[in-house]
């Protein structure tokens, strides 16, 4: 047999039912890239920060004082740690086929839990004594995510109802731990999380990135991601071929809690307070935005995190805009959901394809083909 030739090697492309199409090896890697899930909200993240030009022609000047890195670019990414933690978490649960409204509570608590062992330290500067509250309010924080974990995996409780029985029940949690006050704090170590900076960048920034680093690592350089679809996909044929599926969820809401603890730790630090009503309010919805805008589908089976990381600073970003572009207050978040849902229809190629392409000419009717045809 005779060497394949470049043309016979060339990718042939069906349209719509109609006739093969020879499309060259570029062409087709354009159009595999075109394809790629992360290549619309990479667009709408780009377009975001381009609009600040037309307010502010400075947006994207980053400046070092005092050995420390500044700029709104900067801020964004600083400012989304929290919720790029927390949509972290919520990937993996949502990658199971589950839910967990439980995170902004979960926030609540550890922030909270951290800023009262604090305030009681004769000396709030003390590294030792701040390093023993952060231990607390993590450790809590993976046992309210074990919590969550073994109410669906293992009592089989609906993840919307058992998550929703802590977004309740922790939000009271942790006002009972403030007294119903603001809990104000003045920690330098502590403030460290939040608000700090280490070799020239914002800490929190190289808080979100080590996370996330972890995450990529324990999911796509292990099998332990596969798993995770492999459940999410069908959790009943996943244990019957011998994957523990509920262990699997188990770990993926203590691994929800766990970043959710983190943020919390994050934003009562960067405000050197503990407000348990509003502290990470509504930031469960966000979280969810940013996984459904970065690609994860809600219905489970595959995720990416990447593409999380991308919708985080997408919200991050329209916020941003938001205030820059002088949105009256009262039109926030309507403008914010209208933008969200243009990206979501964007990104969607169900809708691309009803809107942007032609739809395939219909056959004629028997009644008005040739007359030799119809004799045939």
């Amino acid at each position: 047999m005779s060497r394949e030739t470049d043309a016979v090697r060339d990718e042939r492309v069906v349209a719509d039912g109609e006739s093969d199409l020879v499309a060259p090896r570029g062409a087709g890697r354009m159009r595999g890239l075109a394809r790629h899930r992360l290549l619309w909200p990479v667009l709408v993240l780009v377009l975001l920060l381009l609009s600040n030009l037309i307010f502010t022609p400075g947006f994207f000047e980053i400046e070092v004082r005092q050995g420390h890195l500044y700029g709104s670019v900067v801020d964004i990414v600083r400012f989304g740690a929290p919720l790029i933690l927390v949509a972290l978490g919520m990937t993996l649960v949502i990658a199971t086929g589950g839910i967990d409204l439980s995170v902004g509570s979960i926030v609540a608590i550890c922030g909270a839990m951290a800023c009262l062992r604090i305030s009681d330290l004769g000396d709030q500067n003390e590294v030792t004594g701040v390093l023993a509250a952060i231990g607390l309010a993590l450790a809590l924080s993976l046992v309210l995510g074990l919590w969550n974990g073994a109410l669906i995996a293992g009592v089989g409780v609906q993840p919307i109802i058992a998550t929703l029985i802590l977004m309740v029940a922790g939000r009271g949690l942790a006002q009972l731990i403030t007294g119903g006050q603001i809990i104000t704090i003045n920690s330098s170590p502590y403030k460290l999380i939040g608000a700090g900076y280490w070799l020239t960048l914002p800490f929190s920034i190289l808080v979100a990135l080590a996370v996330t680093a972890l995450a990529v690592l324990l999911t796509r350089r292990t099998a332990l991601g596969l798993l995770i679809e492999a459940v999410g996909g069908n959790a009943e044929a996943s244990r019957l071929a011998g994957i523990r599926s509920r262990r699997i969820m188990l770990m993926a809401y203590v691994f929800c809690g766990f970043c959710a603890g983190v943020a919390g730790l994050m934003i009562s630090s960067n405000v050197s307070s503990a407000d348990g009503n509003n502290a990470g309010l509504w930031i469960e919805l966000d979280a969810i935005l940013a996984v459904v805008i970065g690609g994860t589908p809600l219905a489970g089976g595959r995720f990416s995190i990447g593409g999380t990381v991308i919708g985080a600073l997408i919200i991050q970003a329209l916020s941003t805009t938001i205030y820059t572009i002088g949105v009256p207050p009262e039109t926030t978040l309507l403008f914010k959901a209208v933008v969200v849902t243009v990206v979501c229809l964007v990104q969607s190629p169900a809708f691309r394809a009803r809107v942007f392409r032609r739809r395939a000419p219909r056959p004629l009717p028997v009644a008005e083909k040739p007359k030799a045809e119809v004799a045939r």
